[in-house]
């Protein structure tokens, strides 16, 4: 029985001096992290940096418009509207120490010049990892922003063909813009490699965009292999949810990878389409002829597109080496700025109609559409190429008969 007591008064002692032992312990760690002294860690004359980056920061978005198009590309004016706009809506928010232009400064920098981390952490005196988080930062916010600015703003006949009475007008009335799919490099895993390397020497990603005729992106699709065929990327957009929706009655120009079917009509295959084979006096010679012409003349604003995007944004020239997410991510975001820099109006990124049909490539369509054509779209195309040409020859004839009474009376 004492024995009992004894055991129970030795544990019982054992506990309260652990006990003691914790809360001596918790004091003294209180009391060191509350007592010490931490050493300040200085990184370099911080005053004499910060006063060199703020200058040249000014220097690069306030100086001259030139220089700003050249290392932002774009305007003073529509950088400091972007800024404004991400700041206004707090997509984008400012710290103590990186404002709102020096981190879409940085991200151009990346997308539009194609610089390294590295190079731009030294143009602006920043780590890499900086340089890294607010590149992903303003990458995620553009492409939020890509919802509000890559979409359909007008359902209604373009000027481009209204004002072209006999040429476009009334032929493709209810034609809002073109479509077609363009390569850009990708840098993918070598177990993927086989599929996104297609007709290109190079790996690459098949984007789909549809374009209107101001050269503004009204819908992308990017991320598919480049072996892919147009055809399907296409059907994929179509039958997304939130993909691409055509209005009732509306129409895209597509090139002759493309079937016709609602809503998408290319031209006549095996016929003269390219704008270089109608140079000098190698005029359309049948209604198929005349209707590929006139169409080829409207659907090069989406390959105008194109090499406007690619002309600006020097990050599309080579393969970008990022995950495959973000690289599709880059193309939404570069999409969405270029559409809002057009809204102020073209620059000098921006091809015009004579120096593009001037430098036109031939481009090679080497693969036809895998479906078939929609028997009713096909026979609205015969229909347009027929009057086309019907009206061609009487206009033709009244030219003739005009010039024979102009000579009668010399």
């Amino acid at each position: 029985m004492y024995l009992k007591y004894y055991l129970d008064y030795c544990h019982y002692m054992w506990k309260r001096r652990m006990f003691a032992g914790i809360l001596v312990c918790l004091a003294v760690y209180w009391y060191r992290i509350n007592t010490r002294k931490r050493k300040r860690i200085t990184y370099a004359p911080m005053v004499d940096r910060d006063v060199e980056r703020l200058r040249r920061l000014n220097r690069l978005y306030n100086g001259s418009d030139a220089h700003c198009i050249s290392e932002l590309r774009m305007s003073k004016v529509v950088f400091h509207k972007l800024c404004a706009e991400l700041r206004s809506r707090a997509l984008l928010e400012e710290t103590c120490h990186v404002t709102i232009e020096e981190q879409v400064a940085m991200f151009m920098h990346a997308v539009g010049l194609n610089w390294t981390f590295r190079s731009i952490a030294f143009e602006f005196m920043r780590s890499s990892e900086t340089v890294s988080r607010y590149f992903h930062l303003v990458l995620d916010t553009l492409c939020i922003l890509a919802g509000d600015l890559i979409c359909i703003k007008s359902v209604e006949t373009h000027s481009k063909i209204t004002t072209s009475p006999g040429r476009f007008h009334p032929y493709f009335e209810g034609c809002i813009g073109a479509l077609d799919g363009t390569h850009i490099p990708a840098c993918v895993p070598i177990h993927m490699q086989d599929q996104f390397r297609g007709r290109k020497s190079f790996t690459s990603q098949n984007v789909l965009a549809a374009v209107d005729f101001d050269l503004r992106f009204i819908y992308v699709l990017a991320g598919w292999e480049g072996s892919a065929h147009d055809s399907y990327v296409l059907q994929d957009a179509l039958s997304r949810p939130n993909g691409l929706k055509i209005p009732e009655g509306k129409y895209f120009l597509a090139d002759a990878g493309y079937a016709a079917s609602p809503g998408v009509l290319p031209p006549f295959r095996s016929t003269r389409y390219h704008l270089k084979e109608y140079r000098g006096t190698r005029e359309p010679e049948n209604p198929k002829e005349l209707f590929n012409l006139r169409h080829s003349q409207l659907r090069t604003t989406v390959e105008r597109a194109f090499g406007t995007l690619k002309n600006r944004f020097k990050i599309f020239a080579s393969q970008p080496f990022f995950p495959l997410k973000t690289q599709v991510k880059i193309v939404m975001a570069c999409c969405a700025l270029h559409n809002w820099i057009l809204e102020d109006g073209p620059d000098e990124y921006v091809y015009d109609d004579l120096a593009w049909y001037a430098a036109l490539p031939r481009s090679i369509i080497n693969r036809s559409d895998q479906y078939q054509e929609n028997v009713a779209w096909a026979n609205k195309r015969e229909e347009m190429a027929r009057t086309m040409w019907e009206d061609e020859c009487d206009a033709l004839i009244i030219m003739i008969m005009y010039l024979k009474f102009i000579i009668s009376f010399l």
